[in-house]
């Protein structure tokens, strides 16, 4: 078992990061660039580890959702170019000059005040202009993109590096509105070529694109969740060569034996139905384990389910082991991820919970260690 400082804690197998990074490539046609996402602490997995990996395995770029995640990729040495997908406020431009960091643009005020810094810096911005196809978020309508586009090429220090946009259902493969919003791209692309106006690097696609539209590929791809081994949606599961990189864990930290009507937990919601052997583990809502309005629902313990029972506390939880043999204190559980033949998914956590699985992941508290795993293969 690897010793964490927590009693809780997420195990990341960076190769099979490295791993589903080329399972991505080899659905790109050559010259195709791919652009690892990696915002939100990796979505829960963990930047220090995760952008190393991702490094490692050849991902051309990197992209964030805000200046400060970008920071962090810089702090810890990583050089690759590095994309803000989100809105950066005029008073953080000079910070993402200083560490080169590409920007997204869609705002004459935003994009004059960082002509005014870049000039001052003497320094060159390089901007991705958004366009918003259909998503209805952050973007210009792509009938506004041609004299954005013009108004951007007068500037002395600003360059455009790309041009993107974003699905809005491309994990519902029948849903017409993707057609919708690539017709709408397609043809913006068009005008700006007629127009000598199409920036380097146009991207359209996230991981759910990737995988079920490859006309919409262009000259980069975004792997989000795929990076991940998480499929974007029931609908666009994920081809075998992809795999989870998480598992979490925690340990039995007491098993005792209840007499038959004793209750458990705030608000005395679970009362035991005859004798029973409850394990208390160190986990908790404080960790992303989710109280309501519904929770996990069960675990592994000793390769088997074992379920929750009373309410999901700040920092602990109870588990009816009844069923289980010989459970005792510092056994391993597992939250999400394999444990012997039996294995709970961060799908089959988000069914349970109501959402969707990138929530589940990204969802877990920064207070759980994060440690690397690398199996050997």
């Amino acid at each position: 078992m690897i010793q964490a400082p927590r009693p809780t804690w997420i195990e990341i197998d960076t190769r099979a990061i490295e791993d589903n990074l080329q399972a991505a490539r080899r659905r790109l046609q050559p010259g195709v660039k791919l652009i690892a996402v990696i915002k939100a602490n990796a979505y829960g997995h963990g930047v220090d580890i995760v952008a190393p990996a991702v490094a490692r395995g050849g991902a051309d770029m990197l992209a964030v959702a805000c200046l400060s995640e970008a920071i962090a990729l810089r702090e810890i040495g990583i050089t690759l170019p590095v994309l803000i997908l989100g809105y950066t406020p005029p008073h953080h431009l000079g910070l993402a000059l200083a560490h080169q960091i590409q920007l997204t643009v869609y705002d004459d005020d935003v994009v004059q005040a960082l002509q005014e810094v870049a000039m001052s810096e003497q320094k060159i911005a390089q901007v991705h202009v958004k366009v918003d196809t259909g998503m209805g978020r952050l973007g210009l309508l792509p009938e506004a993109v041609p004299a954005f586009l013009r108004r951007l090429q007068a500037l002395s220090h600003v360059r455009v590096a790309g041009l993107f946009t974003h699905m809005a259902v491309a994990d519902e493969p029948n849903n017409p509105h993707t057609d919708l919003q690539l017709g709408r791209f397609r043809r913006l692309l068009g005008e700006l070529e007629a127009l000598g106006l199409r920036p380097p690097l146009v991207h359209a696609a996230n991981t759910a694109t990737l995988l079920t539209r490859p006309d919409a590929h262009y000259d980069a791809v975004r792997l989000g969740i795929g990076l991940y081994g998480l499929a974007p949606s029931p609908a666009v599961p994920l081809p075998r060569d992809f795999r989870p990189a998480l598992t979490w864990k925690t340990t039995i930290a007491q098993v005792k034996t209840l007499p038959p009507g004793s209750t458990v937990g705030y608000g005395l919601t679970y009362r035991t139905q005859g004798q029973e052997q409850i394990a208390i583990i160190p986990v908790g809502y404080a960790d992303g384990f989710r109280r309501a309005p519904g929770n996990w629902g069960e675990v592994l313990v000793h390769g088997r389910r074992a379920r929750l029972v009373g309410r999901v506390s700040m920092d602990q939880s109870a588990l009816d082991v009844t069923p289980i043999p010989n459970v005792r204190p510092g056994d391993e559980v597992v939250l999400i991820g394999m444990q012997g033949e039996e294995c709970i998914t961060a799908e089959e956590v988000a069914a349970r919970l109501g959402t969707i699985n990138y929530e589940v992941v990204s969802a877990i508290l920064a207070r759980v260690p994060r440690l690397e795993c690398r199996p050997a293969g």
